[in-house]
């Protein structure tokens, strides 16, 4: 098992200058991107656009948008501004009766949310603030998401640029073993949630494959910095509804196949009900393989420590740590680094510690210790 020599000089300062594209969607990229930003390197962060709820979801269906929040959470990762505009674009319009109760000097004041009554006539309760900026700057743009994002990285001073995997409205749809097929991202990622939600006790039939329901093209800019980048970060997300999408866009596996960067796949901590439901983590790097057409250069996987309090939580949702079967990866990639790169937040959630994480990237090989 390698690790690295916990210094960060070793790490980055080779990183001036250069090229690192990240590919993924949903809350994966952020620590990777948010910790990258730090340093004097050239990011493009690549977003899956095969999201279908939420927010999201609702502007798709009332103004014919593009997924906008995978995109959001990746320009907010990047952003330089400060925690104000952070705030903004992360705001989400509340739902309710227009009440909380607040404490002042020791007394309980009850107070008016204007803000909630507001959100529901004009019909944006559960919208998220930064998504409407999003839609209204490509409105503003005549329709141009590309130069509303443009302009969103201008507003929020951008370490780097994102990018939509593709312009074009995709569906994702997955064959499960017994034959039945999903439409739709949703579906796809919350059918273990429903499942629990539901009490069913029938086993859930695994994903044999997911596909687009129709050929998209990708975005020739997305493309470009693929082809241009030092160093291309795969994960970490979900591996079936945020990282595969993107491998399925037309062009995209051939273009990181063609590339001369390092490709560089980030293994999840747990796995997700109803996607990877037993998976170790060569059956991850297996799967990213067979949609890539190539390997990976090199894989980052967590040693496996974990609270025992956080693993009886995740247990309630049928989410287990990913199995770190090094010498199984080891005969899939050139170089596989393990180390202990678990953050806990407000002692319930689990994430990759940014910093570590992104040291395990980069470190060069000579350096790792035995």
């Amino acid at each position: 098992m390698q690790h690295y020599r916990d210094n960060e000089s070793y790490t980055l300062f080779d990183l001036r200058g250069k090229h690192v594209v990240t590919i993924g969607g949903g809350t994966g990229p952020f620590n990777v991107l948010s910790s990258l930003k730090r340093y004097p390197c050239l990011i493009t962060a690549v977003v899956s656009m095969a999201d279908s709820g939420g927010s999201s979801r609702r502007l798709m269906d009332e103004f014919g948008q593009l997924p906008l929040g995978d995109l959001r959470q990746a320009l907010v990762a990047l952003s330089r501004k400060g925690a104000l505009w952070r705030d903004v674009f992360t705001f989400r319009f509340g739902k309710g009766n227009g009440h909380r109760v607040v404490q002042s000097n020791g007394e309980t004041i009850e107070m008016l949310l204007d803000t909630r009554k507001v959100a529901e006539q004009a019909g944006v309760s559960g919208h998220s603030l930064g998504n409407l900026i999003l839609a209204a700057l490509q409105d503003v743009n005549k329709g141009n998401l590309l130069h509303a994002i443009q302009d969103t990285q201008e507003i929020l001073d951008t370490a780097g640029n994102v990018l939509p995997v593709t312009l074009s409205r995709v569906t994702l749809c997955a064959e499960l073993e017994n034959g039945e097929t999903l439409s739709g991202e949703t579906d796809i990622d919350t059918r273990g949630k429903q499942r629990l939600e539901t009490h069913e006790l029938a086993p859930l039939s695994p994903i044999k494959r997911v596909y687009l329901a129709h050929e998209a093209a990708a975005c020739d800019d997305a493309i470009r910095a693929i082809r241009r980048a030092d160093t291309i970060i795969i994960g970490p997300g979900d591996l079936y509804t945020s990282i595969l999408p993107n491998l399925l866009i037309d062009g995209v596996a051939d273009a990181i196949r063609a590339s001369d960067a390092q490709k560089v796949y980030v293994c999840n901590l747990m796995t997700k009900h109803g996607e990877t439901d037993g998976y170790p983590a060569s059956r991850f790097v297996e799967t990213i393989h067979s949609y890539l057409g190539n390997r990976v250069d090199r894989v980052i996987l967590h040693d496996g420590s974990f609270p025992e309090h956080l693993l009886e939580r995740y247990a309630t949702e049928e989410q287990h740590p990913v199995r770190a079967d090094v010498e199984e990866v080891r005969r899939l990639v050139p170089e596989v680094i393990v180390d202990q790169l678990l953050s806990v937040y407000q002692d319930s959630l689990v994430r990759h510690d940014a910093d570590r994480l992104v040291r395990a990237i980069f470190t060069p090989p000579d350096v790792f210790v035995m």
